[in-house]
């Protein structure tokens, strides 16, 4: 099921024997375009502390009653390394993360020493669903009984250069092929496997009022410095695009006239979701 990121920031984190806390960002990955994280504000019985919640650990959101069921017990959470949520992500701490957990981490097999965490980041390129499934004998809430590891400085160059914050890209220019289109409003992300599809884009005063969708396939670059997203698009296009209505379905159906209307291959008949 197709998910608005912003609905989902507020939404609740229900561990299997309570609430967790509330959602308060997403993180990224920028180059298959796959939610790896939540960042998650924990209440009064962690004192507000921020975790991160990887998505191998989540289960279908529930959008009536506005909570997200994890695999995890509040202990697990209480427990796990208290790291640096904000950006930039440090690989080291990824590594402390998933090997407390004991989820499989979607970078490489770490326990061989070609993938030890290196000076600088390690290169690779996942598959564009970019999910990994937690191996069959270990369950996604699973952990090593250890104490939590103290937080220890990182060198700048181990950060994890392609996770992004979506409260941070929210906002950023978009310009078409020829010329400005308006600024990412939010994203839309499929539940499922939590791959990023859309992005939300507000046409501001272009197109008072009209809000469009964008699949992140068209987007020809991002400009990080200059919070600048350049689409393969143009204008006129994007003007006669069918309107986005947040309070409306996201069907098949609309999609479907989404990608004809641009003359696009639509995503699901590549089998990514």
């Amino acid at each position: 099921m197709l998910q608005s990121v912003k609905e989902l920031r507020g939404y609740s984190i229900q561990a299997t024997d309570g609430e967790i806390g509330k959602v308060d960002d997403v993180y990224f990955d920028d180059i298959p375009w796959v939610v790896r994280y939540l960042v998650v504000k924990t209440g009064g019985w962690l004192s507000g502390r921020k975790v991160l919640l990887s998505q191998v650990a989540l289960q279908r959101p529930d959008a009536q009653a506005r909570h997200l069921p994890v695999s995890l017990t509040k202990e697990e959470v209480k427990d796990s390394p208290d790291i640096d949520t904000d950006m930039p992500v440090y690989r080291q701490h990824e590594v402390e993360l998933h090997d407390y957990y004991g989820w499989a981490p979607y970078w490489g097999n770490l326990t061989s020493p070609a993938n030890v965490v290196p000076p600088i980041p390690v290169p690779f390129q996942p598959t564009r669903e970019g999910t990994v499934a937690p191996p069959p004998a270990v369950d996604a809430g699973m952990h090593r009984k250890t104490p939590a590891p103290q937080k220890t400085e990182v060198p700048a160059a181990q950060r994890d250069q392609h996770l992004r914050s979506m409260n941070e890209v929210s906002g950023y220019h978009i310009r078409a092929r020829d010329g400005d289109l308006g600024h990412v409003e939010t994203f839309i992300v499929e539940d499922k496997n939590w791959a990023v599809i859309y992005l939300v884009a507000d046409t501001g005063n272009w197109l008072p009022g009209k809000k469009v969708l964008l699949s992140v396939d068209w987007v020809k670059s991002i400009d990080w410095s200059e919070r600048d997203v350049e689409v393969d698009l143009l204008q006129k296009n994007i003007k006669d695009s069918p309107e986005y209505d947040p309070d409306a379905p996201l069907n098949r159906a609309y999609e479907t006239a989404l990608h004809e209307h641009y003359g696009r291959s639509p995503y699901w008949e590549s089998g990514d979701t």
